[in-house]
């Protein structure tokens, strides 16, 4: 494997990220984004990145393992003035690109990380096909959707599988790799080596499985609590307390959604309330009694009242 040119396919929270992250780590680095719009809401999430990394390099004490950012670097051998002089680098590098033919030339790996909605992944990969150098290897960041729904779509099935990451990826650096049953095994293992490359850690899916490792324990639960909510059961913040209180995790259900952002979660619920059979019986059992028509109505809500979570300053909860 020699990677050097990644293509992230789509600009959004993750695309952002994985744009920096391997920027930070060295490649060169384009976002290919659908229109000139698009640029005025990517740029200022690399600009936060910027600012987020910058403040996470500044805050890490070697004395402080159990909250350390492993994929800015090692505890054993980090230098400060070395990190952030890698931060500007990668701010100043990542290139911005509407063409596709243009963002697409001469890619190594081109990663898809565009929203959870089946039709649009097929358009785009329709596209992309003809146009891919042979050598380039494709993979999906989906959450949720499984690379064997699209492979025959890609013109390039034996090098088409899944990476994918979970938020704020320069401190839970874990990326998921799982390939489809036509995925050639030197590009599982290439895809491997590359999330070590970029500092995240490696976890191989061996068999597909919608939800990947971490959805499939993370999205149960937020379906939960969206059913607390429109079931008027309770309140957002009292539901977060609940759980952050109740078991010592650092965000409640509300605070992850809003991090993730109220379209994802959006399009999570359509697939769990469309696509019954991708779920085990025992999920089926849990899942299918949820109230999806009053979800969707509220995350609908919010969404048309441009509340779509931390990246627009609110969602269920304001920021600054």
């Amino acid at each position: 494997m020699n990677y050097k040119k990644i293509v992230v396919a789509g600009g959004g929270v993750l695309g952002s990220q994985i744009a920096f992250q391997s920027a930070y780590c060295g490649y060169d680095v384009t976002i290919w984004l659908r229109s000139e719009d698009s640029k005025t809401r990517t740029q200022p999430k690399l600009d936060e990145l910027k600012k987020n990394y910058i403040e996470t390099i500044e805050s890490m004490e070697p004395n402080d393992e159990e909250n350390w950012a492993r994929g800015i670097a090692d505890i054993d051998s980090f230098n400060k003035e070395e990190c952030l002089s890698k931060v500007d680098i990668a701010y100043n590098s990542i290139k911005l690109v509407v063409n596709l033919e243009e963002a697409m030339k001469d890619a190594d790996l081109v990663i898809e990380s565009m929203a959870e909605i089946k039709d649009e992944k097929i358009k785009f990969y329709q596209k992309l096909a003809p146009i891919l150098d042979e050598k380039t290897v494709l993979v999906t960041n989906s959450s949720t959707l499984l690379p064997s729904m699209f492979a025959k779509y890609t013109g390039r099935p034996e090098k088409y599988l899944s990476l994918h990451f979970a938020n704020t990826i320069w401190k839970k650096n874990t990326a998921e790799v799982m390939a489809h049953n036509g995925t050639d095994k030197k590009y599982f293992d290439e895809i491997m080596h590359f999330a070590t490359s970029i500092r995240m850690l490696p976890l191989p899916v061996m068999k597909e499985k919608s939800g990947y490792l971490l959805n499939s324990m993370l999205v149960p639960f937020l379906l939960s609590a969206m059913d607390l909510l429109t079931n008027e059961v309770s309140d957002p913040e009292s539901i977060d307390i609940a759980w952050t209180r109740g078991t010592g995790a650092p965000k409640g259900p509300f605070q992850i959604i809003d991090t993730v952002g109220l379209v994802t979660a959006k399009n999570i619920v359509e697939q769990y309330q469309k696509v019954p059979g991708l779920m085990s019986p025992l999920l089926k059992k849990m899942l299918l009694p949820y109230n999806y028509k009053g979800m969707l109505t509220m995350l609908n809500k919010y969404i048309d009242d441009g509340k779509l979570g931390k990246s627009t300053g609110e969602g269920f909860y304001k920021y600054k």
